[in-house]
């Protein structure tokens, strides 16, 4: 009994230490956001690796995820004759849920993944260092860039998945159900308000803020020689996945009381 409490109270330190790390490094990098100087160049390449490469990918989820969506909600409207809702229900699920979720967890598996390994193997061959030695912040030089990046593109690619998944929809509602491409148009757009749009946006800024922050906290956190950076890179995606997940709860609970 006495070992199992000790156990149990270890990986509850443990847990308590991390957060409180990862706390102090979050506030770290809010603290140099809007203080100079601002290495453009960074923010630019950014921008382009984790908005622009990843549309591919974000798009064909959506345009999948939109069209399976179809699919269940005629299935399971049909057992009420409620097969109209289909349209309605597939933008609101898409523009409100399922479009930043699924966004999110695509961007999160790509993106963090890469900037926990880029930023952990400039940890094992000294680079960090040899930019501390050049009087350069590496927080400021490696991880404020892409979390600005990430946190403006990802609302975007939200945007452009909302499309293409309710766009999904429409090709299997008037390819595969039957309905008529005007009448599904009509009803999508009636029953789409300008708050579900937003709400989706805002989900895919904070997405964009904890996958980049996680990448490059994992990164520089690596440990040495190349399992250190495998673990880096798996403990990114792990943790990008579910603060994703826990901050879409919270968000939506937010949104839901207002």
């Amino acid at each position: 009994m006495a070992a199992a409490l000790a156990a149990l109270g270890r990986g509850t330190l443990g847990g308590l230490a991390g957060t409180g790390r990862v706390a102090l490094y979050t506030g770290a990098v809010l603290g140099h956001l809007l203080r100079p100087p601002f290495y453009r160049r960074e923010f630019f390449v950014a921008l382009m690796q984790i908005g622009w490469l990843s549309l591919p990918v974000v798009g064909l989820t959506a345009l999948f995820t939109g069209a399976a969506l179809a699919l269940q909600i005629y299935a399971g409207g049909a057992r009420f004759s409620a097969e109209s809702v289909v349209p309605s229900i597939v933008a609101i699920g898409m523009v409100r849920e399922l479009g930043p979720v699924l966004g999110g967890l695509m961007v999160a598996a790509r993106v963090a993944s890469s900037i926990a390994a880029e930023i952990g193997t400039m940890k094992v061959t000294e680079q960090i260092d040899a930019l501390v030695t050049l009087s350069t912040n590496p927080l400021k030089y490696l991880a404020v860039p892409r979390v600005l990046a990430a946190t403006l593109s990802v609302p975007i690619l939200v945007a452009v998945g909302d499309v293409i998944g309710v766009m999904g929809g429409w090709l299997v509602g008037t390819g595969r159900l039957g309905f008529n491409s005007a009448t599904y148009l009509r009803n999508t757009w009636e029953y789409l308000e300008i708050w579900d749009v937003g709400s989706g946006l805002v989900k895919g800024a904070a997405f964009g803020f904890i996958v980049a922050l996680m990448g490059c906290y994992y990164g520089m956190n690596s440990g040495r020689g190349a399992q250190g950076v495998g673990r880096a890179t798996k403990s990114a995606v792990v943790a990008a996945s579910v603060l994703i997940l826990a901050a879409n709860y919270l968000l939506t609970e937010v949104f839901f009381s207002a």
